[in-house]
C-alpha cells in the first residue's frame, strides 16, 4: 500500500510543561519549514505542509533524496538552514518565500538540511503509518544510516530528563522546544495527536493577505492556528514590514477580501507568522516575526 500524496501532516498541540509518564517519547523542535519529501521510481518531490509542491525552492535537498533515498519512500520532516552554529529561521523563510528564479541562488547561499522525524512510507514495507512511533523511528534509522548530511535523523528520546535538559540547553542554538509523542502511537494525519512545549508564547498564523503597500505592508490579513477565518494583525513595527514586504513581493494576488472592517489585498503564498498568544481570539493579533 501506499500513501495518499499530499499529505495531510500531523500537528502537535501546545502544552506548559514536558510531558512525563511511561510511554512519552521526545524530539527538539526545530525552527524550519515542514517538509514531506517523496522518492518515487524517477525523482523527488517536497511538499509544504499545506501539500503545495516547494521542489524547486529546496532543490539541494531534492538533489540528496535522489541520492540518499530508495524509491518508494516518503518522509516528514523539517527543512533548516544553518548559520554560524545556530538555526537560521529568517534565511529558511526567505528560500520558501522565494521565486523560482531566486531559489538557486539562496540555495547556494542559504544551503538546507533536512531534518526527518517519520518515515511515512518504507521501500520494502510500503505504508507504515499506521505503526507504532517506535517501530517507525526503527525503520527511518536504519533508512537513514548511510545517508549522511543533508538529510539526518532527527534526534529522539524517551528519558524525561534529557528532553528537559534540551529544552533548557538548545534554545541557544535556535530550538524552540521539545515535541512528545506517544511510543504506540501511529502518525495521526492531520490531527492534533501530538503535543509540543515552545519557549515563546505565541501561536502560528498563517498569511493570506495584507494592507498598505506591498513593499512596506501596513497590517497583515492572517488566519490563525485553531481557527477558521481571517484576521487583520496590530499595524506592522517598520522593520517587520520591510522585511516582510521583501518575502511577499512575489507572492501572486488573488483579488480582495474584508476582515475586521478593513480591505485587505488576497495573496497566495506559504508564509507564516508567529502572532502573541495572549492577544486572544477576540484581542487584536500583533505579528513578533515570521515563521
Amino acid at each position: 500500500m501506499k500513501v495518499d500524496l499530499p499529505i495531510k501532516v500531523a500537528l502537535a498541540y501546545p502544552v506548559s510543561t514536558v510531558p512525563h509518564g511511561p510511554g512519552w517519547w521526545y524530539e527538539p523542535k526545530f525552527d524550519g519549514h515542514r517538509t514531506v519529501m517523496v522518492r518515487t521510481e524517477d525523482t523527488v518531490t517536497l511538499y509544504a505542509r499545506s501539500g503545495r509542491v516547494v521542489t524547486t525552492h529546496w532543490m539541494d535537498l531534492a538533489t540528496a533524496g535522489m541520492t540518499a533515498l530508495p524509491r518508494g519512500t516518503v518522509l516528514d520532516g523539517e527543512a533548516v538552514v544553518w548559520r554560524d552554529g545556530r538555526i537560521d529561521f529568517g534565511a529558511a523563510q526567505a528560500r520558501a518565500a522565494s521565486s523560482l528564479m531566486r531559489a538557486r541562488q539562496l540555495a547556494a547561499q542559504y544551503p538546507a538540511s533536512y531534518v526527518v522525524w517519520d518515515v511515512l512510507q518504507h521501500p520494502v514495507h510500503g505504508a507504515v503509518a499506521g505503526r507504532p512511533y517506535t517501530e517507525r523511528r526503527a525503520l527511518l534509522l536504519d533508512l537513514l544510516a548511510d545517508a549522511g548530511p543533508p538529510i539526518q535523523a532527527a534526534p529522539a528520546t524517551d528519558d524525561y530528563e534529557t528532553a528537559e535538559h534540551w529544552y533548557r540547553a538548545l534554545q541557544a542554538q535556535g530550538i524552540e522546544g521539545i515535541v512528545a509523542k506517544r511510543a504506540e502511537g501511529g502518525y495521526p494525519f492531520g490531527r492534533r495527536g501530538w503535543v509540543k512545549v515552545r519557549h515563546a508564547d505565541t501561536i502560528n498564523a498563517q498569511v493570506v493577505g495584507y494592507t498598505g503597500p506591498r513593499a512596506r505592508p501596513r497590517n497583515l490579513a492572517v488566519v490563525a492556528a485553531g481557527e477558521n477565518r481571517v484576521r487583520v494583525t496590530a499595524r506592522l513595527t517598520a522593520g517587520l514590514a520591510a522585511h516582510i514586504g521583501q518575502v511577499l513581493a512575489d507572492a501572486p494576488e488573488t483579488g480582495s477580501g474584508r476582515a475586521d472592517q478593513e480591505i485587505y489585498t488576497r495573496l497566495d503564498t506559504d508564509l507564516v507568522v508567529e502572532v502573541l498568544a495572549g492577544s486572544g481570539r477576540h484581542g487584536t493579533l500583533t505579528v513578533t516575526r515570521m515563521r
